[in-house]
């Protein structure tokens, strides 16, 4: 069908950024609600703390690790079929997880399925508001982590109200039907005039005596533009940042999966553990978007790599905390200091990426990145 394309900056930008708020919430904070579901999968499967926690730590890999597929489905289809097709995966996922009997069958729906989803909702809607926002893109973005913190505000508190009159199973089948909403935020996102078009240029097809060649050469082809492994070889600095970054995740999505079992453990009040997360998740409302606006200010250009060290640091120190007190006001102040670490890394993480590796480079360096990041993902918690 012919499509009206939408210009840059235009007045349906902001209900693009609204979408991209939207999607950005169902997606990346769902995995902090995984925890408030741990005891009850735990007991029903009767499963060890290690068996159980690979379903969130598959879901957060394959969220991470699935980018440069989502970059070939953009590239090829548009952020705007990309988006609707993570949404529809997405829903799908959940609602067959509703219908396992082992927890074999929840690591690939649960997941691998939503992880999938969730990885092609993400990133294509990120895509998108990088191409409708030119002069406004710093605050696009910032506004835009807002529904982040909105998503692990209430996903929480909605899975703690569905699962005491649903059950787990009820409650992943409701979540299916959340997730269609990625759909119509798909929708949402028009192409835009200015977007760059697909690659259409063709190739001449392999010599018929070396088809197998050919494929390899190709697969190469492919791999190379999306992931960079030379980069991660003559770049000393991108080197470190990535080894570094990967050995810290293995402790930072922790909390998001054990803080509610944890402060259960010590006798706080399921309603109570909850809402621990959502602390979290409305102080990050508010500082997430203040962290972006300071990043992206001139003066602190020079000095983002030592503030993005000093945010891993409070994490980690903050943690020793949470570990030598489960009282619930103790965890709420934790929950707030954490809130602080959490925001700053949001926030420099890619801004020190830039800084790194040069612009032209940055997709395919953040393509490699997001892999080499995933199998942190995967191994943090059943390590933990």
């Amino acid at each position: 069908m012919p499509q009206a394309l939408e210009h840059a900056d235009g007045s349906w930008a902001w209900v693009v950024l609204l979408a991209t708020m939207v999607t950005q919430g169902l997606t990346l904070g769902f995995p902090t609600c995984i925890g408030i579901f741990f005891t009850e999968l735990q007991w029903e499967f009767q499963a060890s703390n290690s068996e159980t926690s690979w379903i969130p730590s598959i879901l957060m890999a394959v969220l991470h690790m699935a980018g440069p597929l989502c970059s070939i489905l953009v590239g090829r289809f548009g952020c705007r079929v990309t988006t609707m097709l993570g949404g529809v995966l997405a829903s799908l996922g959940m609602v067959a997880s509703s219908f396992s009997r082992n927890l074999s069958q929840l690591y690939f729906t649960a997941g691998f399925i939503t992880g999938l989803g969730m990885c092609f909702s993400f990133q294509s809607s990120v895509t998108v508001l990088g191409f409708y926002f030119v002069r406004r893109r710093v605050l696009a973005n910032a506004l835009a982590s807002m529904g982040v913190s909105l998503g692990i505000t209430l996903w929480p508190l909605l899975s703690r109200y569905l699962l005491e009159d649903l059950g787990w199973r009820g409650t992943f089948l409701v979540f299916g039907g959340v997730f269609l909403h990625c759909c119509i935020c798909g929708a949402i996102m028009r192409p835009v005039a200015t977007s760059v078009a697909p690659e259409t240029k063709e190739y001449p097809p392999p010599p018929p005596e070396t088809p197998a060649l050919g494929c390899v050469a190709a697969c190469g082809r492919t791999i190379q533009r999306h992931l960079a492994f030379d980069i991660l070889r003559h770049n000393t600095g991108y080197c470190v940042y990535v080894l570094g970054v990967m050995w810290s995740l293995l402790g930072f999505p922790l909390p998001q999966v054990f803080l509610v079992p944890y402060a259960m453990w010590h006798r706080v009040d399921e309603q109570q553990a909850a809402l621990l997360i959502s602390i979290i998740g409305f102080s990050n409302i508010f500082l997430r978007p203040l962290a972006g606006l300071m990043a992206g200010r001139p003066t602190f250009a020079s000095h983002r790599k030592y503030l993005f060290s000093l945010a891993f640091l409070l994490n980690g120190l903050t943690n020793l905390v949470c570990a030598a007190s489960g009282d619930f006001w103790v965890l709420v102040g934790y929950c707030l200091v954490y809130s602080v670490s959490m925001s700053g890394i949001g926030a420099l993480i890619f801004q020190v990426l830039m800084d790194i590796v040069p612009m032209d480079q940055f997709p395919r360096a953040l393509g490699l990145f997001a892999v080499l990041d995933g199998f942190a993902f995967l191994i943090s918690p059943p390590l933990a």
